[in-house]
């Protein structure tokens, strides 16, 4: 079974990476993950009312160009965490659901996760990624800041 590690570019989710993956002592089954988000094909179609804003070449630059970006995030993060023939995954959707569901797909038996650190004002107004991990993954969920 694998651990996830889900990283998003940024020096803090690489920080938490590191600090969970010490936790778990290192694990060789590791899997990093990020997420993009899920496109909106009506940037090309329009809504019905009003026409595309963008051509379907464009739209095609524009998803290749954040496919690219989702890999050199992974292959920063392999390196920067020292596994670079870990398994890397790029997924898009919204970032906790698709988290939990390579989780389940593995199946895993952790993953490892940064939190932002929102106060409680702003967590239940604006919801966060980890907290919906930790409240529907179906495998242990380590979080670090």
């Amino acid at each position: 079974m694998s651990v996830v590690v889900a990283v998003d570019g940024s020096d803090t989710a690489l920080e938490a990476a590191t600090k969970g993956l010490e936790l778990l002592g290192r694990p060789d089954d590791t899997v990093i993950v990020t997420v993009i988000g899920a496109s909106d094909p009506m940037i090309v179609t329009g809504t019905g009312m009003a026409a595309g804003t963008m051509s379907a070449d464009e739209f095609d630059r524009l998803e290749s160009a954040r496919r690219t970006e989702g890999e050199t995030v992974l292959a920063d993060a392999a390196q920067a965490l020292g596994m670079p023939e870990a398994e890397t995954r790029l997924v898009q959707g919204d970032p906790a659901r698709a988290l939990c569901e390579v989780a389940e797909q593995l199946p895993a038996r952790a993953i490892v996760i940064g939190s932002r650190g929102r106060g409680g004002v702003a967590r239940a107004l604006l919801g966060s990624v980890s907290d919906h991990v930790v409240r529907n993954a179906p495998c242990p969920v380590v979080i670090t800041s």
